[in-house]
């Protein structure tokens, strides 16, 4: 059964590293950690010169995709009606990109169809999670 989804994506970066227009973006769900979805940017995108990757909530990117969303790190919306605008704030500064809205929602499917939105409670494992806080805290 498959268990982590991922999906390469273009990207336009609208305000990051110089001279980078269009990059692959991967995109990645993995069942394990239901709510959340990562999405990984190449060293040839960053400022640093290394993969760089963002981790946020499955469901802010689903709203964003409709409506104007986030408010934190990172923010989600609708660019037009072919493309949705993902920004990252960082103390680095931000990275604008647009990506095509059908691809979003291509790999929303995707996820969708592994783990229901609003069932996501049901593939935690509180008691690995639990063991992982436990081993820590000594």
């Amino acid at each position: 059964m498959i268990t982590v989804i991922e999906q390469a994506v273009q990207a336009r970066l609208i305000a990051t590293a110089p001279k980078v227009e269009t990059v692959p973006v991967t995109l990645c769900y993995d069942r394990s950690d239901p709510f959340a979805v990562r999405m990984a940017f190449p060293a040839l995108a960053t400022l640093e010169g290394v993969e760089v990757s963002w981790t946020f909530a499955r469901e802010l990117l689903m709203s964003g995709l409709r409506h104007p969303s986030g408010c934190g790190d990172v923010r989600v919306r609708p660019y037009d009606g072919d493309r949705t605008t993902v920004e990252f704030h960082a103390p680095e500064g931000v990275a604008i990109v647009l990506m095509t809205t059908a691809e979003l929602q291509h790999f929303l499917e995707r996820t969708s169809a592994l783990v229901p939105p609003g069932l996501e409670h049901r593939y935690l494992d509180m008691d690995h999670s639990l063991d992982e806080l436990m081993r820590g805290s000594c």
